[in-house]
């Protein structure tokens, strides 16, 4: 089993165990990344929790008391503590996207990224997400960056859909055709 696929089958049961238990599943994802900006900030504790010469009940140990002293939900507590014992907290920061995109996919919200020669207006980036929200027939969270390159117009990733509206794209295809 790969990583990806063990961090998705983590990520569906908290979410389950979350829906289940009628806990707010927007805090879940709050708690799982504050633990791991935490982490990421710790870096002998994060050696000692990575490194498999260190058993795994010690492990789990130091993990209760962690999760513990961070106040976290019984939910985030438990799958923080489970990954320790099974020596499978390399697998955190995969979990934690997964479950984002779980969270996303529930909340029938589609992420976006929006990208631009210039900065774009608030109304134009509120219009550009308003057209992909029709076109998908979702609620779309955007981000928007900027990249020079592409001369001007937008290009937009919608999930693994790309709709290329740039300049630098269309003088690419004007000159295709004028080489062919």
């Amino acid at each position: 089993m790969t990583s990806r696929t063990a961090a998705a089958r983590y990520a569906r049961a908290a979410l389950d165990v979350a829906t289940k238990e009628s806990a707010d599943l927007e805090q879940l994802a709050r708690e799982l990344d504050e633990f791991i900006t935490f982490f990421r900030q710790q870096p002998v504790l994060k050696g000692l929790m990575l490194n498999p010469a260190v058993p795994a009940p010690r492990k789990r140990a130091a993990m209760e008391q962690l999760a513990q002293r961070a106040g976290f939900t019984p939910i985030v507590s438990k799958l923080l503590i489970l990954l320790a014992d099974r020596d499978r907290l390399s697998l955190l920061e995969e979990i934690a996207a997964a479950y984002h995109d779980l969270l996303a996919e529930r909340q029938n919200v589609i992420r976006a990224e929006v990208t631009s020669a210039e900065p774009l207006s608030t109304d134009r980036l509120h219009a550009i997400e308003q057209r992909l929200a029709t076109m998908t027939g979702k609620r779309v969270s955007m981000t928007a960056k900027v990249d020079k390159d592409i001369i001007g117009g937008v290009v937009a990733r919608v999930g693994s859909t790309v709709y290329d509206a740039s300049i630098a794209t269309q003088l690419k295809k004007i000159r295709d055709r004028l080489t062919t």
